[in-house]
């Protein structure tokens, strides 16, 4: 491994050199390829322009950063950061210098990437969207064609800057990310069959919530009570951050965890709300007026910023505030719309 390990540092050294003029752009990659992009921008376009894409890029990303936690425990993948300074491959010889940056020091282990399974994910929901409105729609077929052709290059095109972006941040090694997306890619094939997942019940999301939160947790109990360190790339992050202050809690596995099982609860409490919300009969008007307006709120909501300085409390926190964005487009701007159109009318009519 110090020999894969070693090829990975010499790339991400030769992409900080040669193209250091980019690395705004590796940022920007580094910073939409995260989930939260997903839940907080792409949801609420998706849910209101079509219910079943939205519902499949919830559960495509919950499901597939609870599978990349429990990976990234068993796997104990390094990060090219710490690892170079730890490592004894070079012996005598100087250690490669690798630039950081403010997201490189995550605090979890390498393998998979994170980011780079989220978006191969997440891409591949929206590509099959895109490619289910052309067959509705009945495009011709040699249009048709050059669309699958143009999207499927595009999401590689995606995929491979976002991988790049990853390595070029000393945040993951080359193996880390290209594992990263082709699990990403199979957990979205394997989830979007899944039929259930479009008429789930309440019951359903609250159980779910509570198998794969107590699965892990659980699954940390039981490692940890066997005398294996879980939290072992907790000490490295502190230690060989740059700066202390890039070192995140929101990149902690249990912060990760806490937000998506906040979200697929909040999906459930918002889609099984009593508040009337009229979702079968909106107008396109109606349908841009959730859209504009639950990505106001949205972007109010994640201003919201609480200390990390007691665990718990950041911990809850997080979950409540991702439960609440996703109250936010399924039911509160839905219904509350409705409720305003809904007494104009009346006002009109008397």
């Amino acid at each position: 491994m110090d020999l894969l390990h070693s090829w990975g540092v010499e790339l991400a050294v030769h992409l900080q050199t040669t193209y250091s003029s980019y690395g705004g752009v590796f940022h920007l990659a580094s910073t939409v390829a995260d989930l939260h992009t997903t839940f907080f921008w792409l949801f609420p376009v998706w849910f209101h322009l079509r219910r079943d894409t939205g519902l499949r890029l919830i559960w495509v990303a919950v499901i597939g950063d609870w599978l990349n936690l429990v990976l990234k425990w068993v796997l104990f993948g390094e990060r090219p950061y710490w690892w170079v300074h730890e490592t004894r491959f070079y012996g005598a010889d100087p250690v490669p210098f690798l630039q950081q940056f403010p997201i490189t020091c995550e605090t979890g282990p390498g393998s998979p990437s994170g980011h780079a399974m989220g978006a191969a994910g997440v891409w591949y929901v929206m590509v099959t969207a895109l490619l289910s409105m052309a067959t509705e729609q009945r495009w011709p077929p040699l249009l048709y064609k050059f669309l699958q052709m143009g999207l499927w290059v595009l999401m590689g095109l995606v995929a491979l800057v976002v991988c790049t972006s990853r390595v070029y941040m000393a945040a993951h090694f080359p193996h880390q990310v290209i594992a990263g997306v082709i699990t990403g890619v199979l957990v979205a094939a394997v989830v979007s069959k899944d039929k259930r997942i479009y008429s789930a019940s309440m019951s359903t999301y609250f159980i779910s919530t509570v198998f794969l939160t107590s699965f892990a947790v659980g699954f940390y109990l039981l490692l940890t009570a066997l005398g294996v360190d879980l939290l072992w790339t907790l000490e490295k992050a502190h230690k060989w951050c740059a700066r202390p202050e890039w070192v995140h809690m929101d990149s902690t596995p249990f912060a990760s965890l806490l937000r998506n099982m906040g979200s697929l609860l909040g999906l459930g409490l918002g889609l099984h709300s009593p508040l009337p919300s009229d979702r079968k009969n909106r107008s396109a008007a109606s349908k841009a007026g959730c859209i504009i307006i639950s990505l106001l709120l949205l972007q109010l909501l994640d201003g919201w910023t609480f200390s990390s300085e007691n665990h718990l409390t950041f911990y809850f926190l997080s979950f409540v505030k991702n439960t609440v964005a996703l109250l936010i487009p399924t039911t509160v701007v839905p219904s509350a719309l409705s409720w305003i159109c809904k007494g104009k009318t009346e006002e009109k009519n008397f």
